[in-house]
């Protein structure tokens, strides 16, 4: 076992990144204690060794990390109005600094986002912004770690293409040409692990991107190829794109919103590049993991499906 913190509170921890880092944190014998509003949805986290859930909000947080040697944020959404986005990248992250500091657990990883600008096009890239710069004031022991859009089984990315691609004849595109680097959630997780268990890393930001850079018509179209639903792609102006999206928003799980749309505005590419010397692996590309889970969904997959249930 590493003589890294052994007792890590997550906040955020019940979602796509944060359930791959239990994992990551399980397999390394940590004791997992996970922030939730409902534990009935997330129950199964329960039955892995040495997670356990508590149940609450903002009154919780000291409860929560209470006896802990670590923290981990990793609250984001990317939908919702500008108090929403001040809520959750943060007032909830200064309130979690706090309760660190009255509960003296000096270790907070954060997951921030590349691009985060205090300037920059959208309330999403600005509030995590904001969250970042609140952390590095806070006097703890802070890595942050930037990810480029995070992609894998049960991402909210490409599935999402996959299945617009299945049900509509062509796919009009709101910032088609921008340019993206997707970074595999297992490699997020990986670093993350690492770096609660290395002093190394504290004080520093990770910029996170995959070693493969695509515009965002490029993906959409690969993911069609390998859905077996290859579509017309093209891309909108701005103004038919915000026209599209105010439309989107008003859905109960908005595809799209104009806030991402101003997100589109420019690349999301790292210019640092993957940590791969600091953190000793390289990041998995894209084109050799997406057809592990995409692929499955075209028709000649299914059918090879039901020959191997058949014994045909």
């Amino acid at each position: 076992m590493s003589s890294g913190p052994q007792h890590i509170a997550l906040i955020g921890g019940t979602g796509f990144v944060g359930t791959h880092l239990i994992e990551w944190l399980v397999r390394r014998q940590r004791q997992v204690r996970v922030l939730t509003r409902r534990r009935e949805r997330c129950k199964a986290l329960a039955t892995l060794p040495g997670v356990s859930l508590h149940e609450g909000g903002a009154e919780s947080l000291d409860a929560l990390l209470a006896g802990q040697d670590a923290a981990v944020y990793l609250v984001g959404i990317l939908h919702g109005s500008r108090q929403d986005f001040e809520r959750a990248h943060v007032g909830l992250l200064q309130d979690v600094i706090a309760a660190c500091q009255r509960q003296g657990v000096r270790r907070l990883v954060l997951v921030g986002a590349l691009g985060a600008a205090v300037d920059a096009a959208s309330d999403y890239q600005q509030t995590k912004a904001q969250g970042e710069a609140a952390l590095m004031a806070s006097g703890l022991d802070w890595t942050i770690v930037r990810p480029s859009v995070i992609f894998g089984r049960g991402d909210s990315f490409l599935n999402l293409f996959a299945d617009l691609l299945a049900v509509a004849p062509c796919l009009p595109l709101a910032g088609a040409g921008t340019r993206f680097q997707p970074v595999w959630v297992e490699d997020v997780a990986h670093v993350l692990a690492d770096c609660l268990d290395r002093a190394d890393t504290h004080g520093q930001r990770y910029e996170l991107a995959g070693p493969e850079t695509f515009t965002l018509a490029e993906l959409v179209r690969y993911v069609g190829q390998l859905t077996g639903h290859p579509r017309p792609v093209f891309g909108l102006p701005e103004g038919l794109a915000m026209a599209q999206a105010a439309l989107m928003e008003r859905l109960p799980k908005p595809p799209m919103s104009r806030d991402n749309v101003r997100s589109l505005r420019h690349d999301n590419v790292s210019a640092q590049g993957f940590p791969s010397a600091t953190f000793g692996f390289a990041p998995a590309a894209l084109t050799s993991i997406a057809p592990g889970w995409l692929a499955g969904n075209t028709p000649r997959a299914r059918y090879d499906s039901f020959r191997r249930l058949a014994r045909r």
